[in-house]
């Protein structure tokens, strides 16, 4: 038996901004919704073909690092301004890595820890 996806799932007291944070941030859309009456308790988001689930828990902790989220971005440095244009706090301005990546760090809405990075360029055969 092997893994054949998998998707994140935040914990926020505050689903609805953390929904428009994500859209506005990074151009999410909304793949599912499921509510219990007029209130959301779950989204899905669609960023390309990968998925991030949001789930509406009042009590979530509001403090701590309960998850990191790793995107792979086409351009970092855009990623990173529109990130903290929709009120994500930046960690660590883009730069390069030892390893080859361009890598950002920022918190989202509701204090995440956020990587952004570009994949380095394939190297070229020949």
């Amino acid at each position: 038996m092997g893994v054949r996806t998998l998707f994140p799932i935040l914990n926020s007291r505050d689903l609805p901004r953390l929904v428009r944070f994500y859209e506005d941030a990074l151009g999410a859309t909304v793949q599912y919704r499921f509510a219990s009456g007029e209130v959301d308790d779950y989204v899905s988001l669609a960023f390309g073909g990968e998925s991030l689930g949001i789930g509406r828990v009042p009590d979530a902790p509001s403090t701590g690092d309960r998850i990191a989220l790793w995107f792979y971005v086409d351009d970092v440095d855009a990623a990173y301004a529109a990130f903290t244009a929709a009120g994500g706090r930046g960690i660590q301005s883009p730069a390069d890595m030892p390893w080859g990546e361009r890598v950002a760090q920022a918190r989202d809405a509701d204090g995440n820890l956020v990587n952004l990075a570009a994949q380095p360029p394939e190297a070229s055969s020949g």
